[in-house]
């Protein structure tokens, strides 16, 4: 279901320094994700979303950005993608990441896009425009596997998609490359899969790799990943509970072989670990009127 909703607060500050994406401000349009992907965190008791299943538009976000830009005395660069991809389907309908990212390239802030959908090509000519600036654009991958994505992501686009995009992308001059996360245990964790999607992302036009070497599980989401499991990969269930127990952060039992494999593999296909990050000017800065 897609529910209309007024937001109060748009941008919210990230925690400095952000190592992972570069971000100082993020910015959710949507809550909820029609790409129920069957790990995600989002689904967790501490995000307040009753069903994940809604999604809710911010209706009034983009007079709300705009206001808020213009408060801003330091010009960084906005996240995007934590809670619900920016491209989720119903982008298709409001055009709200497409037109914030207008208000964006007026405003003359960087951006860092994170999302598992193809759909942000409709939306180039704009980040071209804020690359004057500094954008990025990060494709989640979990998996190069469509058919296995297509159990673990069933509403986003395959992973073929993304990296053709990706490609896209990093021929029009945008930074571009691939958020690893999550590397699911028992099902994404073997050294083929982490080698296919290296070769794949340096194949595609990525600059770098962003890893992480597991995922979480709590509550709700725990419950939910669990019943998937079930339904998907008979068995799988139970070896996750002998592995991890209650434990929040679960990672690959053989995750530190995965990572010396990761940085092998990056040192071969000439790729980075770590995104290439706005630096913005020191002290308050004067931003465009119009």
């Amino acid at each position: 279901m897609i529910k209309e909703i007024e937001a109060k607060v748009l941008l919210s500050h990230v925690r400095q320094p952000d190592d992972w994406f570069g971000l100082r401000y993020n910015m959710n349009l949507y809550r909820g994700c029609q790409h129920q992907c069957i790990y995600c965190d989002s689904r967790s008791l501490c995000y307040g979303i009753e069903n994940f299943e809604d999604v809710l538009v911010k209706v009034n976000a983009i007079p709300l950005l705009r206001q808020e830009l213009a408060s801003k005395r330091i010009r960084d660069t906005i996240g995007t993608g934590s809670m619900s991809d920016p491209y989720t389907p119903v982008e298709k309908q409001y055009n709200l990441t497409g037109q914030a990212l207008q208000v964006i390239a007026e405003f003359g802030f960087p951006v860092h896009i994170i999302t598992k959908s193809d759909l942000v090509l409709k939306d180039l000519a704009a980040l071209q425009t804020i690359n004057r600036v500094h954008a990025v654009v990060s494709f989640s991958l979990t998996t190069v596997d469509d058919k296995l994505a297509k159990k673990l992501e069933p509403g986003a686009p395959p992973p073929s998609a993304r990296l053709r995009a990706m490609e896209t992308l990093a021929e029009a001059g945008i930074h571009t490359g691939v958020v690893l996360m999550p590397v699911l245990p028992f099902l994404a964790d073997d050294a083929a899969t982490l080698a296919a999607a290296l070769a794949a992302a340096r194949d595609h036009g990525a600059s770098y790799v962003l890893p992480s070497f597991g995922m979480t599980l709590r509550d709700r989401q725990r419950v939910y990943y669990y019943g998937k499991l079930d339904k998907l990969f008979g068995g799988l269930r139970r070896k996750y509970q002998r592995t991890y127990g209650s434990q929040y952060h679960c990672a690959p039992p053989h995750a530190d072989r995965l990572r010396r494999q990761f940085y092998s593999l990056c040192d071969q296909f000439g790729l980075r670990a770590k995104v290439t990050r706005y630096e913005p000017a020191s002290g308050p800065q004067q931003l465009p009127l119009f």
